[in-house]
């Protein structure tokens, strides 16, 4: 039904008229063996086992392997783009959740851990927040090294995060270089999002061609909407050839908004790719 590709199923923003623990037996319901999620408890950087376990227990009844997870990031959706650079009790939650987020993902199999960067505050310099997001995402590494996973960092788009300083693929790599020179294992990795790309105006066909070798995990939507692919104005089929040309054979997430909720009728666009 989906094709030959690795198309992956974002829990956080598709499915999500049902209960979490529900989800991966709909994505899995849809043809899907493999799915992502931002972190799924926004307000809680240690929720109780109970709640780790019933996802667990979920993505095994349904057969569904997480590829991608988010360390804690604040509300998602809603105003925050992260917390690692954030200094005072966001900053504290990321740390407390990066053993909480490294131990589930080794848990369930899933070998990438995506750490958003946070926006800029006011009062507080950039050189400062920069050197505390340098700190954390160290941290955050060698949790993920432990549990042989790598370390994904992302850029967003301006449009949508104006106060994300990472706003463009080089800023991402940028980091991801000071990240492995600090640590020396190597792990860190671009997030990949050809939405963001697209949104903040630059051309994704560039991007891939320019970084796609440097990417851990690749996410898509369609631009205009942040609908599936075909509903915009991205060439796919041009981008996902242009992918296999750079050799990234990695699962493709589905960070996508469904137009009529999750129906056939966005998956069934995929089987073209």
């Amino acid at each position: 039904m989906l094709g030959l590709r690795r198309f992956d199923a974002n829990l956080s923003i598709l499915f999500t008229e049902l209960p979490l623990t529900a989800r991966p037996a709909a994505a899995a319901a849809a043809g899907f063996t493999e799915v992502e999620l931002w972190w799924p408890w926004p307000e809680d950087p240690e929720p109780p086992e109970a709640e780790l376990a019933a996802l667990r227990d979920a993505l095994t009844a349904a057969g569904t392997r997480l590829v991608a997870l988010n360390f804690y990031a604040g509300r998602l959706p809603g105003p925050d783009r992260g917390a690692l650079s954030v200094p005072g009790e966001e900053s504290a939650r990321f740390r407390a959740n990066i053993g909480v987020a490294a131990a589930f993902a080794a848990s369930v199999g899933c070998r990438a851990l995506n750490a958003l960067y946070g926006n800029r505050v006011d009062g507080v310099a950039p050189d400062v927040q920069d050197a505390l997001a340098l700190e954390n995402l160290a941290h955050a590494a060698r949790a993920a090294d432990r549990v042989g996973a790598i370390l994904l960092i992302e850029a967003l788009n301006s449009v949508e995060s104006p106060r994300y300083p990472l706003t463009d693929v080089a800023s991402a790599v940028e980091v991801v270089e000071k990240v492995d020179a600090v640590t020396g294992l190597g792990n860190a990795r671009l997030l990949l999002d050809l939405y963001h790309v697209a949104m903040g105006g630059a051309d994704p066909r560039d991007a891939v061609d320019r970084y796609a070798q440097r990417a851990g995990h690749v996410q898509i939507a369609d631009v205009p909407g942040r609908g599936a692919p075909g509903t915009g104005a991205l060439d796919f089929a041009d981008l996902f050839a242009r992918l296999d040309a750079a050799g990234y054979d990695g699962p493709v997430g589905l960070e996508y908004r469904a137009a009529n909720g999750p129906g056939a009728d966005d998956f069934g666009r995929l089987a073209a790719f």
